[in-house]
């Protein structure tokens, strides 16, 4: 298969609109030491584009039975994994959601921006009722192991589902971008999928025992949202500046709750005074 997948690698590229001259340019042997520093750095990358999916998981599979969490856990990021390698089976349909599906006037719309638009919309409006429901919401509404009444395995599987095709575009976007190989392309996926199997687990405990870290994994949604909202309306904002938001505020919040381990007495902050002043 990885023969006949690289045989008709260059016949993808010549159907699509993305990067003519890298179909031009020579490319590197499959396994060269180029191929193998694309591969990790693919899959370095496929790591982070991932964590996106994994918050999304843990906030999903909080809502249900402690039980049946795992198992949601592992479908989401199965179903992730799937999702990539179809869509790199089909890159010369994938490539062909960037051209203009629906022309308003002098304007544009393609395929991916209506799937980047529809994800957005849906992690905003998913995020915010979460924050509703844990602010406003009613207590005593919840099943046995904590879990929200009414919430099913298969809804939550659906949701996951759903939002896995949005950030599985994004990711094979990305991934055409930086290596010609579509077997290099799949090791990755398949690597940065086994870390996040790894890490989901204690991710999604960790998330859901602090109730504050929950709320800023929810508002990293609403952030996510607006960002694929932009990105639908071509005002692109870079990944770094979203990651390096996360990555900080998330490091504010462990050192407020070993603050709050170390005192049950509310902190009080100092005012600074001048000299001579009493």
């Amino acid at each position: 298969m990885i023969e006949s997948l690289t045989a008709v690698w260059p016949e993808m590229l010549a159907l699509s609109d993305v990067a003519p001259a890298a179909a031009a340019a020579p490319v590197a042997p499959l396994w060269s030491v180029a191929s193998l520093i694309s591969l990790a750095t693919l899959a370095s990358l496929e790591i982070v584009l991932g964590i996106d999916n994994v918050i999304f998981i843990a906030i999903l599979s909080g809502r249900l039975p402690k039980d049946q969490q795992p198992k949601a856990r592992k479908l989401g990021i199965a179903m992730a994994v799937i999702s990539r390698l179809a869509l790199l089976l089909a890159i010369s349909w994938v490539m062909g959601l960037t051209r203009p599906l629906i022309e308003l006037g002098s304007t544009g719309i393609s395929g991916k921006q209506l799937i980047l638009l529809l994800g957005g919309l849906f992690l905003i409006g998913k995020a915010t009722y979460e924050i509703h429901d844990k602010l406003e919401g009613e207590e005593g509404h919840h099943g046995p192991g904590g879990s929200k009444a009414g919430v099913s395995l298969a809804g939550v599987v659906a949701q996951i589902m759903l939002i896995d095709i949005v950030f599985s575009l994004d990711s094979v976007i990305t991934a055409v971008g930086m290596t010609p190989h579509v077997p290099i392309m799949m090791v990755a996926v398949v690597l940065a999928a086994g870390v996040m199997l790894i890490f989901a687990g204690p991710i999604s405990d960790f998330v859901q025992k602090h109730p504050t870290m929950k709320m800023l994994a929810l508002a990293f949604l609403i952030l996510i949202g607006v960002m694929l909202v932009g990105e639908a309306f071509g005002q692109h904002i870079d990944k770094g500046y979203i990651y390096f938001a996360m990555a900080f505020s998330v490091l504010v919040e462990l050192l407020n709750l070993r603050l709050r381990r170390k005192s049950t007495t509310p902190v009080v902050l100092h005012h600074s005074s001048m000299p001579g002043e009493s």
